[in-house]
């Protein structure tokens, strides 16, 4: 039942956006598609933790850049300490997600917010009402596709707790390059790249160097296969793209196929999160029905992302090449016991 579940989830999403005419329809699917792959029965912690988390780092989004943005040295210093703490938070089960999320919605609207042209107000509020409405979706799709009790954990995330050195070490790996990210995009002006930069904090979700590795090369693989799958979308539609039935029909069946690869093994999943994104994106963020279609924004889409893959690859393996050259900076006190003799 749980690629029914992720299926339902994920068009039910982009069909209310689409038919209310609402803005970021990209988030109404992909956060339900998000959790319901994490989740195998309904677990409430967990959506208030993903709720949380987008609402705080929101207010702190926000707060940083309406009083420190006039000052660079100071909004970088702000910068770097909220993503020290969401990359810590990300080590440990209780708070995985609330790091993550932080860690993801927080880069974006850090890249986006500090351009003066962008209204940061509405894109927070866009993403508001996608978080509160994962919760009903999500809701359904457990009632509607419920699987037999079973012997199964609840959910299954990627945060565990480690040795405090590796704590140390993975923390300051993933808060290098995600403070590495966040320069480029700055310096760069790199304000239409939303894909890439996600791409950039997916595959440093592992926070390890041979998991990185991994993630790059699932990242490319499932950002091609959805890139596909919206091409050959809007070839078969073409003129007839501005029906909104054969607009859905075409994206459920889509959809579909990825939504299977999303219940399976986790490298299966992640193969299937990044073709749902790619397949989503683009079909409802860039075409306009009647006025433009999305075959230039797809082209871009993969070859911005497969450049951000390699990219970040290569800081990941040189960040870590440098951690390891510092083993003093991350040595911990050694408690020797003493032993009296009797």
């Amino acid at each position: 039942m749980k690629p029914l579940r992720i299926w339902f989830s994920c068009v039910l999403g982009v069909t209310i956006s689409t038919l209310l005419g609402w803005s970021n329809a990209m988030f109404m699917a992909l956060f339900p598609v998000f959790v319901l792959v994490s989740l195998n029965r309904w677990n409430t912690g967990f959506f208030v933790h993903l709720i949380l988390g987008i609402f705080w780092v929101s207010v702190q989004v926000s707060l940083i850049i309406g009083f420190l943005q006039p000052y660079p040295v100071l909004m970088l210093i702000a910068v770097g300490i909220m993503l020290l703490f969401k990359c810590f938070a990300m080590h440990h089960k209780s708070t995985y997600i609330f790091g993550y999320v932080g860690l993801l919605i927080g880069s974006i609207l850090l890249n986006f917010g500090s351009y003066q042209a962008f209204d940061l107000d509405n894109f927070i509020v866009g993403i508001w009402i996608a978080t509160l409405m994962t919760l009903p979706i999500c809701g359904l799709a457990f009632y509607c596709f419920p699987d037999p009790i079973e012997e199964r954990p609840i959910m299954s995330i990627q945060g565990q707790d480690k040795q405090p050195k590796a704590i140390l070490e993975q923390t300051a790996l993933g808060w290098l390059v995600a403070m590495a990210a966040f320069i480029i995009f700055q310096v760069a002006n790199l304000n239409d790249s939303l894909s890439a930069q996600a791409s950039i904090l997916v595959i440093l979700a592992p926070m390890t160097l041979v998991g990185s590795m991994m993630a790059a090369k699932i990242r490319i693989i499932g950002t091609l296969a959805g890139c596909m799958a919206a091409m050959a979308i809007q070839f078969v539609l073409y003129d007839m793209f501005d029906n909104p039935i054969l607009y859905l029909v075409s994206y459920a069946i889509a959809a579909g196929i990825f939504c299977r690869w999303l219940a399976k093994d986790p490298v299966w999943a992640g193969i299937g999160f990044s073709a749902i994104s790619a397949l989503t994106i683009p079909l409802t963020n860039t075409m306009v029905p009647g006025q433009q279609d999305a075959f230039f924004a797809i082209l871009y889409r993969a070859s911005s992302i497969l450049v951000a893959v390699i990219a970040t690859s290569m800081m990941i393996w040189l960040g870590y090449k440098l951690l390891k050259s510092m083993p003093w900076l991350f040595s911990l006190p050694r408690q020797e016991q003493r032993h009296e003799k009797g």
